[in-house]
């Protein structure tokens, strides 16, 4: 994990923000009814693992499979009946599209959605479904936000901003008050950050229950949009990230200064520290998180001596992943983790030599899944060849007793390189 803390100080942590204790409990009341009071359940496995008490909230179960419907929800349910006969317009990556969408049907309100260029086709379609005339437009969120906010302008619509704003903050904040209701001992809370609505309106609410409780923001490393706003430093912003939920190159003003005021330090985290937990997140709790949802346990997995013997609640805050982006996803962790592996065996061109290599691997209770010769390709005599094999195995330990097998016969055997960022 590349990592870099944060210290913020809060004399006086609630006072003169934009968002109270009392807006995100009106909110709560707001939205009863419409959206999940989800799960927010212990861990026992990766408690273990980390050395921390690990709680989840399971906002990736929202009907909309994100946290992002409560803010959005509420800012709809405080429109005006003007505003709400003209409609409204969003722009988004996925989540924000689809929680404006989905309560914009619910109360009549026509929607308008701006998505930015790249985002995954199963937010966009699920955007659709929702009911949104929906607009795909701009390289980055910026791009797309500019022509949402002139498109307001020229037709008339109230824009719903993703997190600037006081009312979608509010209703983010609800998760807080769930977690500490649910277990109002919490030591720390771990959440991810993208322009910050979630941390801020969280923030408010815990700090406002227990001026204590330690609040650690996560962000890619990719995009350190927040870490650099709040430390005035110019770290490279942008790239392909798994965590497009939270790729905001600008963060917002009302959230920034919210952030300042509560947030004890933000977190960086590794692309593969983002796979790793999604892919543990469905091995061991059997659930859906996209990159951003997985970002505050990839931060704990990666850095566990921070959070060790600490209560941690940590918001698993959407579920919506593209299957192809997850099915490569998983593959890759099976790599890291030595249970799918690709191997280079010199053996004589001859009849009957691969079955010969099978049987040694099928000895040592491993399994091939793809295989090919190489004949053309190689600095091998002509006649001699390079078997590659992608071989299954249980774990490290397992693939290097079934590669001893191998060398033990006369083969020579090569591994050839997995993943990025295997090493974490």
């Amino acid at each position: 994990m590349q990592k870099t803390t944060l210290q913020m100080a809060a004399s006086s942590p609630t006072a003169a923000l934009p968002v109270s204790l009392a807006d995100v409990e009106a909110a709560r009341e707001r939205i009863r009814g419409a959206v999940l009071d989800t799960d927010f359940d212990h861990s026992r496995t990766l408690s273990e693992m980390t050395g921390a008490d690990v709680w989840l909230k399971f906002e990736n179960l929202q009907f909309t499979a994100s946290f992002k419907e409560r803010g959005a929800l509420n800012r709809l349910a405080l429109l005006s009946p003007t505003e709400r006969a003209r409609g409204v317009i969003a722009m988004s990556a996925g989540n924000h599209a689809q929680g404006v969408a989905y309560h914009a049907r619910r109360l009549n309100i026509p929607a308008t959605i701006v998505m930015p260029e790249g985002t995954p086709t199963v937010k966009v379609e699920n955007t659709r479904h929702h009911g949104a005339e929906v607009i795909v437009t701009g390289r980055t969120l910026e791009d797309a936000a500019h022509f949402a906010r002139e498109t307001a302008a020229s037709r008339g619509l109230y824009f719903v901003h993703p997190y600037d704003d006081a009312a979608v903050i509010a209703g983010q904040g609800t998760i807080g008050l769930e977690m500490l209701d649910a277990q109002p001992d919490l030591d720390t809370l771990v959440v991810p950050i993208g322009g910050g609505g979630l941390i801020s309106g969280i923030a408010i609410a815990a700090k406002a229950r227990n001026p204590k409780i330690e609040i650690v923001g996560v962000e890619a490393v990719l995009y350190p949009s927040m870490f650099n706003q709040i430390r005035g430093e110019t770290r490279a912003i942008g790239g392909d990230t798994l965590a497009e939920g939270i790729a905001v190159k600008s963060p917002g003003v009302m959230t920034e200064q919210i952030i300042r005021a509560l947030i004890d330090r933000i977190d960086l985290v590794s692309e593969a520290a983002l796979e790793r937990a999604v892919a543990l997140l469905i091995g061991i709790e059997k659930t859906v998180v996209e990159g951003a949802g997985a970002a505050g346990l990839a931060a704990v997995l990666s850095a566990p001596e921070r959070f060790k013997g600490r209560k941690l609640g940590l918001v698993l805050c959407g579920g919506n992943i593209d299957t192809r982006l997850l099915a490569s996803v998983l593959t890759r962790e099976q790599a890291r983790e030595g249970r799918l592996s690709r191997v280079v065996i010199d053996i004589p061109d001859q009849p009957g030599q691969l079955a010969k290599v099978s049987a040694v691997i099928g000895d040592a209770g491993a399994n091939i899944i793809e295989v090919y010769h190489q004949r053309v390709f190689t600095d091998l005599p002509a006649k001699g060849t390079e078997l590659h094999l992608v071989i299954e195995t249980r774990d490290r330990a397992h693939l290097d007793l079934t590669l001893a097998g191998l060398r033990a016969k006369g083969y020579e055997v090569e591994i050839k390189g997995g993943p990025v960022g295997g090493a974490r």
